[in-house]
């Protein structure tokens, strides 16, 4: 592929992050003296902070404004991002070779941009990005291909010469029928999706160690 453009997810795809969204949701609710439903998670973890935040008002009665639901939820999490997460194997050399071609970089993910922030100086890889775009800014989640085609805009390069780069299975999806080439990331959080996630994505690799790229970007 003649790529000069890519597209990054963050957590699960760039960062050893997402158990700590396994349950942040009910640690929230819990907080707040509501008992969460079973599925919760499974519930939410298609939503941007937004959606998660509206989501918990009109579910489950909270009688705070979304800002306060989404600011509330961000902090149960912000230490983790500002002092404890930590990059994928192979992250760092993947975006250093991209930089070396090249190649424009964008972030695009569901977090909040302040946990973005945070999380970017924590692992010292902001420098790599172009921008950083999130859903909740976008106004859509990753259901709809909005952040992606954004993103396209920001970077200036055609999607023909664009690779997104993602580990959720419905992200993937979104991307593939938006026209992207999407190169799978393995996580052990999507690995019950792994068989889908392989037979969709143009490229699947279980880590970022494994990735030869010089031989297909």
């Amino acid at each position: 592929m003649n790529i000069k453009g890519a597209i990054f997810d963050m957590d699960g795809t760039l960062l050893e992050s997402m158990h700590i969204w396994e349950t942040v949701g009910s640690d929230y609710l819990k907080n707040c003296g509501i008992e969460p439903a079973a599925d919760l998670r499974e519930q939410i973890k298609t939503l941007s902070l937004r959606d998660c935040a509206e989501y918990f008002y009109l579910q489950y009665g909270l009688d705070v404004p979304i800002e306060e639901i989404m600011s509330g939820i961000n902090e149960t999490i912000a230490d983790f991002y500002a002092k404890e997460v930590w990059l994928k194997p192979g992250a760092l050399q993947l975006l250093e070779k991209l930089a070396q071609r090249g190649v424009v970089m964008c972030i695009a993910t569901a977090t909040d941009r302040e946990l973005v922030e945070a999380a970017l100086k924590t692992t010292n890889i902001r420098h790599f990005f172009k921008e950083i775009l999130t859903c909740t800014e976008v106004g859509a989640g990753k259901e709809s291909p909005a952040i992606f085609e954004k993103a396209l805009t920001v970077m200036g390069v055609p999607k023909s010469e664009t690779v997104v780069f993602e580990d959720a299975l419905h992200a993937i999806q979104t991307a593939k029928k938006a026209g992207f080439k999407v190169i799978a990331v393995g996580d052990p959080f999507s690995e019950p999706d792994r068989e889908e996630i392989i037979q969709i994505a143009d490229y699947y690799y279980d880590t970022l160690e494994e990735m030869r790229c010089e031989s297909i970007l």
